[in-house]
């Protein structure tokens, strides 16, 4: 099984009405600034390590450690309080490997009905994880294990999910493992439910590791990406998929080990990160072409420089805004600690009138307002960014945060 800080969550937004601009409330424009919304500590959480989503206009997402039931993370709430702070809410606390599921996902997803859903990488009834359901009752939430996983021999079923789900189209539920599988190199998952239970099918598996989630197309394809590849999973007849690899990443220019769930624009154009590589070995944002004949092609939107001047290394995908800018975050780099490789960053893309992609930093994190926000983002109606830092703030051990960038409406 993953130990609790041997797990650094790569995942990225999922859901595409997430990944466009959200209803949370509108904030005045102001100078590009960061704002704490909420320092972890105790039994509130600790170590937030994925995206928020935003619901009702209160803000939800996982700690990975934390809470008051063993540490084994927690489910929280955000709520505004009026005067312009925020409170949380812990939903669920799980316990270290219990059968309820530990070390959660990165993020949670809400059905029609106000229920959420998730996923937890350790635990279970076979130690492999398990898919978790929280439904509100009266003021507090009860949880149901949808799924645990390992349950076949060999764990051929997939087994230590730990990237975010995405919905169907018939109450069913896509996600992936990092682990098990026949391969051993990780699944893409369908769960769907029956009559009161859960049945689980395999439609993908890899022969490298599948590190984050997937996102699905308007006509039903599937994306995801390994630690080397990015690939497709088209419906076949009588309930199959085939599978493709649509690009093979090397360790050169073209970036090395993509991260976070790819994101679709309205053009069926994929976007994403790439950890290593580029000109300069530190990361890029990437965008792959669909062109006739099943062809993609890749294009660098931006290489990743380091240093005190730019991130390096991002751990999530990226996010669309407004005018074709695009969003999203580095672990490392930036104008704080860059000597010991800097605590992480928010930037900016504006595409190009002519040439490449201007990047700009929005944000260097400090420690005392976070470090190493290894999630995605997500933006408000006035294009406010909302994001989590996996440590730093008060209490050392991470924060949910706001950017607002110049010239936010």
């Amino acid at each position: 099984m993953l130990g609790k800080r041997q797990l650094v969550t790569l995942s990225a937004l999922t859901l595409a009405a997430l990944s466009a601009l959200l209803p949370l409330a509108a904030r005045p424009a102001q100078a590009r600034t960061e704002t704490i919304l909420y320092n972890f500590g105790g039994e509130g959480g600790a170590l937030p390590q994925g995206n928020l989503t935003s619901h009702g206009g209160n803000l939800y997402g996982t700690t990975t450690e934390g809470g008051p039931y063993g540490g084994g993370g927690t489910v929280f709430e955000l709520s505004p309080n009026g005067s312009g702070g925020w409170n949380e809410t812990v939903l669920h606390s799980f316990q270290n490997s219990g059968a309820g599921g530990s070390l959660p996902g990165p993020s949670v997803i809400f059905d029609s009905a106000g229920n959420l859903y998730g996923t937890a990488a350790n635990g279970g009834e076979y130690g492999g994880g398990v898919m978790f359901e929280l439904s509100p009752v009266g003021t507090s939430w009860t949880e149901t294990v949808l799924y645990n996983f390992c349950s076949a021999a060999n764990c051929t079923d997939g087994g230590e999910p730990h990237a975010s789900l995405i919905p169907g189209t018939a109450g069913n539920f896509y996600g992936t493992t990092w682990k098990g599988g026949a391969y051993s190199g990780g699944t893409v998952f369908e769960l769907r439910p029956s009559g009161s239970d859960w049945i689980e099918q395999v439609i993908y598996n890899a022969t490298d590791y599948i590190l984050d989630g997937v996102t699905m197309d308007a006509a039903g394809n599937i994306f995801g990406h390994t630690y080397s590849t990015v690939f497709e999973l088209s419906p076949g007849t009588n309930g199959g998929w085939n599978p493709s690899v649509i690009h093979t990443f090397g360790s050169g220019t073209d970036g090395k080990a993509p991260v976070g769930t790819p994101a679709l624009d309205s053009a069926g154009n994929l976007y994403g990160a790439t950890l290593y590589g580029g000109a300069n070995g530190f990361g890029t944002v990437y965008k792959l072409s669909h062109r006739k004949k099943g062809t993609w092609t890749e294009q660098i939107l931006h290489s990743f420089k380091g240093g005190r001047k730019d991130g390096q290394g991002p751990f999530a995908g990226i996010v669309f805004g407004t005018f074709g800018k695009i969003y999203g975050t580095t672990a490392f780099g930036g104008e704080f600690g860059y000597r010991q490789g800097g605590y992480g960053t928010v930037f900016e893309l504006v595409p190009p009138g002519k040439g490449k992609y201007e990047e700009k930093v929005l944000w260097s994190f400090n420690i005392t307002d976070g470090e190493y926000p290894y999630g995605s983002l997500i933006l408000d109606s006035a294009g406010n960014l909302y994001g989590t830092a996996a440590s730093g703030g008060s209490s050392g051990v991470g924060v949910v945060f706001e950017v607002t960038p110049e010239g936010a409406r």
